[in-house]
């Protein structure tokens, strides 16, 4: 019976995240709402997905200090509530009220994100600890998956609610009635084992980052170790999250405009297959090292951003949404390795400030670039070129943590 509960949480996580991966097609959105309400700004309009980005960290904080006072079944029902509220209301956004978007669909929608996204994911864990890689990476992949499932609908609504520029606030409306329903039958059976059940984790693991204890987030925020982690994921995310926001404008502005959606499914699809593949592979490879082996992809992958040209930009983006799956798919399990998984939830959504803080940073950069671009593509390079060099950063800091977690084993 038991059991079959934990196998409850899993397929309950993945139908809430497949819903939630909605947020990461923002590409789709990212040309009508720039035209329409924000007079052409690039930067003003991914302002919203960033801000959606930032305040699921924050949101992913306060829901994982929720869950441990009340339970994760309620927040992840109230997160549901907030999130389609925030759709709701974008719906009604126009150039006259512009910051509502940025109140809406950023904050409210971050917010409610982040209630249901690490709640489901630390929940799903205590089930089974011994395959947190496994667990993690099936769960966040349905977050990519969502993107693949839903691109071809959103746009499709789009085109019948008016077209670009004008049927984006009617297929926010539809979305938030999909939260609504879903969001709220998945708390259902979102429930933690009783105390006790949580299993050993491998062998493999121990050795590389097994917790002597499980922090609480006042003793993590004292470990150095925590700030290595919430800074490489800050560093780590700027190219995938630079290519999420604008896979398909980049598509369109290389000539490939009919087929430009294609770069979204791409992106959404790698990504998704990278959260699950990098996931097992990290129960066997280890965090560190694959976290590493991830920004050594990243950073190259970044600068070739202006070498690639006809269908091969697909190609490209595909692999930058694989590495960048990989990374997101990573870290949750990364942290319960070094503080736990008592209290995931909550440390997990304090790690995630690294990349909300990420999120902000990267769409302003490249939605600066994008507008100096707005001729000549190959002008937004610099902006990758900043990423790229942000994940030679990461891969300096998880070299530090490794010495640090080999120094303190030897110790134990």
């Amino acid at each position: 019976m038991k059991t079959k509960q934990g196998l409850y949480v899993v397929l309950s996580a993945i139908a809430i995240q497949l819903t939630v991966g909605i947020a990461y097609i923002w590409s789709v959105f990212q040309t009508g709402v720039a035209n329409s309400i924000f007079d052409g700004d690039n930067a003003a309009a991914g302002l919203a997905f960033s801000l959606l980005l930032a305040m699921l960290a924050i949101g992913s904080v306060i829901g994982g200090k929720l869950a441990v006072r009340f339970s994760t079944r309620l927040v992840v029902f109230v997160g549901g509530i907030i999130l389609s509220a925030g759709f709701f209301l974008a719906s009604f956004t126009s150039a006259d009220y512009s910051w509502l978007l940025w109140v809406s669909y950023g904050i409210m929608g971050g917010l409610g994100m982040g209630f249901t996204y690490s709640t489901t994911i630390a929940c799903a864990q205590k089930w089974y600890s011994h395959k947190k890689g496994l667990v993690t990476g099936i769960i966040v992949s349905a977050i990519g998956i969502g993107g693949v499932v839903f691109t071809p609908i959103v746009e499709k609504l789009i085109v019948v609610f008016g077209g670009t520029g004008v049927g984006e606030g009617k297929t926010f409306m539809v979305l938030s009635a999909v939260f609504l329903v879903v969001c709220t039958i998945g708390s259902v059976f979102m429930k933690n084992p009783p105390d006790g059940y949580m299993a050993t984790p491998s062998a493999s693991n121990i050795t590389a980052t097994a917790p002597i204890k499980n922090y609480s987030t006042a003793e993590m925020l004292k470990s150095p170790k925590f700030y290595l982690t919430v800074f490489t994921l800050l560093f780590a995310c700027m190219g995938g999250l630079m290519m999420i926001g604008f896979a398909k404008p980049i598509a369109v502005a290389k000539g490939l405009e009919a087929t430009a959606t294609i770069g979204v499914l791409a992106i959404s699809l790698f990504n998704s297959a990278g959260r699950l593949i990098w996931g097992m592979v990290s129960d066997k490879l280890g965090r560190i090292n694959t976290i590493s082996v991830l920004l050594t992809g990243s950073a190259i992958l970044s600068l070739l951003v202006n070498v690639v040209t006809g269908y091969f930009v697909f190609v490209l983006i595909a692999f930058i949404g694989f590495f960048y799956g990989g990374i997101i798919g990573t870290f949750p399990s990364l942290t319960a390795d070094l503080f736990g998984a008592k209290y995931m939830a909550t440390n997990y959504g304090v790690v995630l400030l690294g990349f909300g803080a990420g999120a902000i940073i990267s769409s302003q950069i490249a939605g600066y670039y994008k507008n100096v671009a707005a001729v000549d593509i190959d002008l937004m390079l610099p902006a990758f070129v900043i990423a790229s060099c942000f994940a030679v950063m990461g891969i300096a800091m998880m070299l530090i943590l490794k010495k640090m977690n080999k120094e303190a084993a030897k110790l134990v």
